[in-house]
């Protein structure tokens, strides 16, 4: 399995997908959230990408902590601590862990353990990780089968976008959205949404690359 990819084409790609479907996520976000979301967003990977030169050259543990920690810094909101968390969480497990697909698939999980136990949330809550807990599964599954990159790559865009319009009929529990009720039903849930598609940006990268 060939798994290195700079961190700048990951960035870009992110980037430019978020710009294709900027409308989209602003129109989620407004429904049922605060409207900043997207804004805060970009605003962090504008913050990684004038960074990435250096991001490319650091080791893999350094790069995922200086991530989070310009998230935190820069992005602000809800998703600005959840995600530095889990960046700043996947930088300290990458110390210990190999950097091979199950290694990677090992730091994902912590990642995602931070994300839950930061904001007090869990699957079938109408947040992100209603997008980051099936991509985990899917992965996993994949280290167990012994699935090529391509496979694993495939089936965790399949689990993040199944678990992402799951949320269209939840009712939340987190944020503003939490205040409106029924009146959230109905509506895709913008961070399930931005995850998806960062994590999908990520896979065809990943696919390109073999």
């Amino acid at each position: 399995m060939n798994m290195t990819i700079a961190i700048s084409t990951c960035l870009n790609a992110i980037t430019l997908t978020l710009q294709q479907h900027a409308d989209e996520v602003a129109e989620l976000d407004q429904a049922i959230g605060d409207g900043d979301h997207l804004v805060n967003l970009q605003r962090g990977l504008t913050a990684l990408t004038q960074d990435s030169s250096s991001l490319d050259k650091m080791a893999l543990p350094e790069a995922l902590s200086k991530i989070g920690m310009t998230l935190m810094s820069t992005m602000g909101g809800a998703s600005g601590s959840l995600l530095g968390s889990m960046f700043v969480t996947m930088g300290k497990t990458a110390k210990n862990t190999l950097a091979d697909f199950a290694g990677l698939v090992d730091i994902y999980a912590a990642g995602v353990a931070a994300v839950k136990a930061r904001g007090k949330a869990d699957i079938g809550e109408k947040t992100m990780l209603d997008t980051l807990i099936p991509a985990l599964v899917s992965l996993q599954a994949s280290v167990r089968s012994n699935d090529s990159l391509m496979q694993a790559m495939q089936s965790l865009q399949q689990a993040a976008e199944q678990g992402m319009l799951s949320t269209k009929d939840m009712l939340p529990t987190k944020g503003r959205a939490s205040f409106l009720g029924e009146r959230a039903r109905g509506h895709i849930d913008a961070g399930a949404r931005t995850s998806q598609l960062i994590l999908s940006a990520i896979a065809d990268e990943v696919i390109q690359n073999q």
